[in-house]
């Protein structure tokens, strides 16, 4: 399971059950009204869901639309397409 050092918290998360993964996403969403990037939520996101669409899932049910958009508006230049894919 273990097999490659660079996947070690993906390899885990594949291990979680859809509650855990949730429980944790809203910890990273808790992290970024904290201070936490905008860039890093969405791929850590991606990471603990287990792919792009049900991160976004998770990301709508615990961020409000406005919320969404303002982190949408406040990233610019190249990271900002994806996080719309994420946010939007």
């Amino acid at each position: 399971m273990f097999n490659d050092n660079s996947d070690l918290g993906a390899a885990l998360y594949k291990t979680w059950t859809e509650k855990q993964r949730g429980d944790e996403i809203e910890k990273l969403v808790q992290g970024f009204r904290n201070g936490i990037p905008v860039g890093i939520l969405c791929k850590m996101s991606e990471t603990v869901a287990g792919d792009r669409e049900k991160a976004r899932k998770y990301l709508k049910k615990f961020m409000s639309a406005s919320e969404r958009t303002a982190a949408v508006e406040s990233v610019a230049g190249s990271l900002k397409p994806l996080v719309t894919s994420f946010l939007v």
